[in-house]
């Protein structure tokens, strides 16, 4: 387990990570999130002891990693983005110089070798250069070395970042297996990955927490402030005279491209209140076809930006892409 309290790393005047606490309990896997500039890899590089914090204390399996960092270090594996790998090596000729290095005893290190590459599933590539191994491989050469001496926390940094689809599946299927013997703390900007290993997410901004909860629970929270979509058989100026009359509505994004004599738009409100009803009937009355209305089910993606205010929009009268104001 990992526990990260009050974390503060400044940068001369300016606070990369402002106040961070969390915990990364034993077996799952955390995914943790937030746009660049957020924080997220000083943090990443506090946890695995490469930066040292200005302030706050980050326990692994309760201890301190500035009190006594190679204990806390020995229970860490990391695989960064680009693992730092020797492509002049043979595979399990690499991986034997790590377990060495890590102190794995030497009448461990063959079956511990072979173990763990059984499970990244590398057996078949192990006499081989890993210069000569594709993207996905060499990912997973990385891997076993973060998972050598079988450390309790194991943190991934972009771990499918230039994989092809079968090898991103194929990462996501390692990933949950780790999860049955490590806790995983996993950083990407592939919000389906996300959505597919982890059991909770942490969200940061501007090097502050914006959120704690399960994928799950952060889109359906965001859900309940979600848009309404609406295809009217009309011309713009004929739908806004009606819905102009429904002031609740407080911002409106038109589709880009619809059908033939239609306007399509997705309709926000304020506290996201329930305005299907009227808009069926108000549009009824002025004998303006309603050909489709959906709520909108924001991604996990979706939920992100708008935590984070990335692209969000801001409500309150701000001009739509067409440069008219609501």
């Amino acid at each position: 387990m990992i526990e990260v309290k009050h974390l503060i790393k400044r940068y001369g005047k300016h606070a990369a990570v402002n106040d961070l606490s969390f915990t990364v309990e034993n077996g799952k896997v955390v995914g943790f999130l937030g746009p660049n500039g957020a924080g997220k890899s000083t943090t990443m590089n506090m946890i695995t002891g490469y930066t040292a914090p200005t302030e706050g204390h980050i326990l692994v399996d309760g201890v301190d990693i500035a009190d006594n960092p190679s204990v806390a270090k020995k229970n860490i594996g990391y695989l960064p983005e680009i693992p730092p790998l020797y492509p002049d090596l043979r595979v399990r000729e690499y991986l034997n110089f790590v377990a060495e290095i890590k102190g794995v005893k030497r009448k461990d290190r063959s079956k511990m070798v072979n173990e763990i590459m059984s499970r990244v599933k590398i057996v078949d590539v192990s006499e081989r250069l890993i210069r000569h191994l594709s993207k996905g491989y060499k990912q997973r050469v990385g891997l076993a070395e973060a998972m050598m001496n079988y450390p309790s926390m194991i943190i991934l940094d972009e771990p499918s970042v230039g994989l092809d689809p079968g090898q991103t599946i194929e990462m996501r299927e390692i990933i949950k297996d780790l999860a049955k013997e490590h806790t995983v703390l996993l950083s990407s900007h592939i919000m389906q990955e996300i959505s597919a290993v982890c059991n909770e997410v942490i969200i940061i901004n501007e090097g502050k927490i914006i959120t704690i909860d399960t994928p799950q629970n952060i889109v359906d929270r965001m859900n309940t402030n979600s848009g309404l979509h609406l295809v009217i058989k009309a011309t713009k100026e004929e739908a806004k005279s009606v819905l102009r009359n429904i002031t609740e509505i407080v911002d409106v994004k038109y589709d880009e491209i619809c059908e033939d004599g239609c306007i399509g738009m997705m309709l926000y409100t304020r506290d996201g209140i329930d305005i299907r009803e009227r808009v069926f009937y108000m549009l009824a009355e002025a004998k303006l076809p309603l050909l489709s209305m959906g709520k909108e089910e924001l991604t996990l993606e979706q939920a992100f930006i708008r935590l984070t205010g990335e692209g969000s929009r801001q409500f309150g009268g701000r001009k739509t892409k067409k440069g008219e104001k609501k």
